[in-house]
């Protein structure tokens, strides 16, 4: 099976689903209500924006306007149904980019807003990236995937070791918040039910299946697999790491 191939039972995977990663209304709306301070109708770019579950809350709980980024025209189809059902695509425009070169002016938007997508390109290049897009005393909000906990038992560590090396703790993201010249506003770890809701939960209702289909197709299984033991870890270790919900200013 080809990279192709695999991205194809990837997404069948996570098709319909109301997010692309942990996250609820609930923490949308703390971590906007923590930066503070904002526009009266802000001018929002959401990066990775996936079915954008988060969107909508920007732009019922902001006032202002989102362009919603994603790569994956599917969620960008899927958010622009939902934007419709809700009377508000006026003030949600989808884009189909790469979130490592936007073509976007300097200083374009208010406010800067990713969840579960940084890590695509690294937490630190992404706040480097995207500084510059951002208006003078405006604001960026990522979650990102964090160890909130030391002494990991080595099956945690050796899966993070794996998927995503550069993963660290608040202090050492905190840290390259300060290096990219940013204000830190605050943090906080999401609740695990925004790992359970609309993500992981929806998930698990789709494996069965899929492993049935995919019985005699050993790369395809494989991907089912790496989702079941995903969530199988985050049932076992939760203690030990989590999605922290970084808030920071440029001025």
């Amino acid at each position: 099976m080809n990279e192709e191939e695999m991205m194809r039972v990837f997404f069948e995977i996570h098709s319909g689903l109301p997010r692309e990663g942990p996250g609820n209304r609930l923490s949308t709306r703390k971590a906007l209500s923590l930066l503070g301070g904002l526009k009266k109708k802000p001018r929002i770019l959401d990066i990775g924006c996936g079915p954008g579950m988060q969107t909508l809350d920007l732009v019922d709980a902001s006032g202002g306007t989102v362009v919603a980024v994603d790569n994956h025209q599917p969620f960008l189809d899927q958010l622009t149904r939902s934007a419709e059902q809700k009377g508000v695509a006026h003030r949600v425009k989808t884009l189909n980019a790469d979130m490592a070169s936007l073509d976007f002016e300097p200083g374009s938007f208010d406010l800067i807003w990713s969840e579960g997508a940084a890590y695509c390109m690294g937490f630190e290049n992404a706040l480097n990236a995207w500084k510059p897009l951002i208006a003078a005393r405006g604001a960026l909000a990522v979650t990102e995937i964090t160890w909130t906990k030391p002494d990991r038992p080595d099956e945690l560590q050796r899966f993070f070791d794996d998927e995503y090396p550069p993963m660290t703790n608040v202090a050492g993201n905190l840290a390259m918040i300060g290096r990219a010249g940013y204000t830190a506003a605050g943090h906080f770890v999401l609740p695990e039910s925004a790992w359970w809701d609309h993500y992981y939960t929806p998930i698990e209702k789709k494996l069965p299946a899929l492993r049935e289909k995919y019985a005699n197709d050993t790369a395809a299984l494989g991907v089912v697999e790496s989702h079941e033991q995903e969530i199988e870890l985050f049932r076992k270790y939760s203690d030990y790491y989590g999605y922290v919900f970084y808030l920071m200013r440029t001025g």
